[in-house]
């Protein structure tokens, strides 16, 4: 029992250096099938609702290791020129959690209509979309569960609301997409505590779509997701999925000087999307790996014709 506790109080100390949970990169299954959680521009951009559901951790087995768990709606509005996203996520490492209650809404810019009609691959449209997050952190540190004494650190638990504001701007045209976003902008400067460090990334990503086969049934999607935090070293994530029909869908990422990613999945229906990804760290850790699941379910004609 000593032992996990020394790894909760190192994760922790290591979390007042470095930017706290909420403000963790998501692993590649996440962000790349769920965009609107680093980028609010992304909400509504495909005609037809969803409903996105991501969780990893919760297969590991060594007590207070990360945990992530997030619900997500998207739809576009009665103008197909806006779109909004409402959603929840919660990160979990050791006593510490932090819970982001967002909203966001987007407006975009058609170019080109010849793009708008749906394959079996994809929807893309010819598009410029601006969006802007608004919301609220929910900070918890119970820290006198570790039962440190003598540390004026670990005195007392933490419990704050943060409120989040952010933007970003997203194009996109056929086989190629790029991102700029800056989803918590304010940081932690209106947080009634001024014992977290809340600090303010900043993404940057593209990707390009081809196909493999003159058919056209397997899709292979590279992509580049950079991420800037102030006092900290860029991050790098490098990226490959390969679809064939949206029928099966695998991947494969690395991170740089941090983690490999993997994910692989099947369509169950038109609607029904289920990704299995996994998180191998590269350091030398009591904590190198994470298991999770990404359930999408996208209403209307689903994700494309067959």
């Amino acid at each position: 029992m000593k032992k996990v506790y020394v790894i909760i109080a190192v994760t922790l100390l290591m979390g007042f250096l470095c930017p706290i949970l909420g403000q963790q990169t998501p692993v590649f299954a996440n962000y790349n099938y769920n965009t609107v959680v680093i980028n609010p521009a992304h909400a509504g951009f495909y005609p037809d609702a969803d409903v996105t559901i991501t969780n990893r951790g919760y297969l590991n087995h060594i007590e207070g290791s990360p945990r992530n768990i997030g619900l997500t709606f998207n739809s576009s509005l009665n103008s197909r020129n806006m779109g909004l996203g409402v959603g929840v996520i919660s990160d979990q490492v050791g006593v510490t959690t932090a819970t982001n209650l967002f909203a966001s809404y987007s407006y975009k810019l058609v170019f080109d209509h010849n793009y708008n009609k749906a394959r079996w691959w994809s929807y893309n449209p010819n598009v410029l979309s601006f969006g802007i997050t608004g919301g609220v952190m929910l900070y918890d540190e119970n820290l006198l569960e570790l039962g440190i004494q003598n540390d004026p650190n670990f005195a007392n638990n933490i419990n704050t609301v943060v409120p989040t504001l952010g933007a970003g701007i997203l194009y996109n045209r056929e086989h190629l997409y790029a991102g700029i976003s800056a989803p918590n902008l304010l940081g932690g400067s209106l947080s009634s505590e001024n014992n977290i460090n809340i600090k303010s990334p900043f993404y940057a990503y593209a990707g390009y779509r081809f196909f493999a086969t003159r058919f056209e049934e397997i899709l292979i999607t590279p992509s580049i997701l950079i991420k800037h935090v102030s006092g900290a070293p860029v991050q790098a994530d490098f990226n490959t999925t390969i679809n064939y029909k949206n029928k099966i869908e695998v991947g494969a990422g690395y991170r740089t000087s941090t983690s490999m990613n993997f994910l692989a999945g099947f369509y169950v229906s038109n609607h029904l999307r289920l990704l299995y990804n996994y998180n191998r760290t590269l350091r030398d850790t009591p904590i190198n790996n994470t298991h999770g699941i990404v359930l999408s379910y996208r209403m209307g004609d689903g994700f494309g014709r067959r």
